[in-house]
């Protein structure tokens, strides 16, 4: 990556207040704790009331990146929100964002690639600052997949949290911030993991509402194999784009979706436990939201050090994936 060095300024996350355990999921499907915890890592998830949408946490969130980063409101000019779970399909969570947060003349638009979005996000906001088409930027990755989860399901019941992580973007010193990214998609697998009712093929009717197609479907078997893979693939590809090899490598910071995934993706790089971020098991799987929260967190904790190399990796909808090389 070429011209102006662009990295993260300042971060913040929101998380609802509602926690439901693993023991109120076993009131609500056949499940278990122990069932849960031993495939996926999980023992509890955040969940919005019904007053809340995606973007009242993203408010949240954004006011607490920006106040970490010291950048005016005024000098954001460009606002990406990454989610699947958009207030409305139209006008997007962005635009609403921009308003609430008072900020005037600004592009402001959503993208959706699942729980790759953020990535996404970055990736776009990086290179739009780089092309001079903005100076400073606000990302967020925000998902209540609990609005679109069937609590009949167990299958998928008992992945799902809702929460929005932000972050503002913009000119950092030579030898710092994003080295470069590596998406990607495999439209193939969509079916795999999707939201069969509510689009423009099949338009929202009382059958399609009765037979819960406006909730998540996946493929549970097929989206975890593909997970391994493309965790491990996209990591490879990003370290050989910008030079660096695993072991140069500070922290992995991934999607937190399972922790057998997670414990691939780390074992494979050759780190140790304490230099991933983790946090699936207060949070479970947020979607776009997962990445910017735990980076977050950990940059709150004080875990980096000025210098260090993350790598950030996720896989979603679409199918998609995405990773990420940055220099702290």
């Amino acid at each position: 990556m070429n011209g102006i060095r662009v990295g993260i300024l300042g971060t913040g996350s929101a998380l609802p207040q509602r926690v439901l355990t693993n023991a109120d999921l076993e009131k609500m499907v056949d499940t278990s704790d122990e069932w849960i915890v031993s495939r996926t890592g999980i023992r509890e998830r955040r969940i919005a009331d019904e007053n809340t949408a995606a973007s009242d946490l993203s408010v949240e969130a954004a006011n607490k990146a920006l106040e970490d980063s010291g950048i005016s409101p005024d000098d954001i000019d460009l606002i990406i929100c990454a989610t699947v779970t958009p207030d409305f399909m139209f006008p997007a969570t962005a635009c609403l964002v921009q308003d609430r947060l008072g900020i005037k003349k600004t592009g402001a638009f959503d993208l959706s690639a699942g729980c790759s979005g953020f990535l996404y996000g970055l990736s776009c906001a990086v290179s739009m600052i780089q092309a001079g088409v903005a100076k400073n930027a606000l990302v967020i990755g925000v998902d209540t997949l609990s609005k679109i989860t069937d609590y009949t399901d167990r299958n998928t019941c008992v992945l799902f949290g809702d929460g929005a992580g932000a972050v503002v973007l913009g000119q950092v010193p030579e030898g710092r911030g994003f080295l470069g990214f590596d998406l990607g998609a495999d439209g193939s697998g969509g079916e795999q993991l999707m939201q069969l009712a509510g689009g423009s093929r099949n338009p929202a009717t009382q059958e399609s509402v009765l037979n819960r197609q406006h909730s998540v479907t996946m493929n549970g078997k097929e989206v975890f194999k593909f997970a391994v893979r493309v965790m491990n693939t996209a990591t490879e590809d990003v370290l050989r784009k910008v030079g660096l090899t695993k072991e140069d490598v500070d922290f992995l910071v991934p999607h937190q979706a399972n922790i057998r995934i997670i414990d691939y993706a780390r074992e494979r790089l050759g780190l140790p436990q304490d230099k991933v971020v983790v946090n699936v098991d207060r949070y479970g799987n947020m979607s776009s939201a997962s990445i910017p929260v735990a980076l977050d967190e950990a940059k709150r904790q004080g875990r980096f050090k000025e210098g260090d190399v993350l790598l950030m990796v996720g896989f979603g909808a679409g199918l998609t994936w995405g990773a990420a090389a940055l220099r702290w």
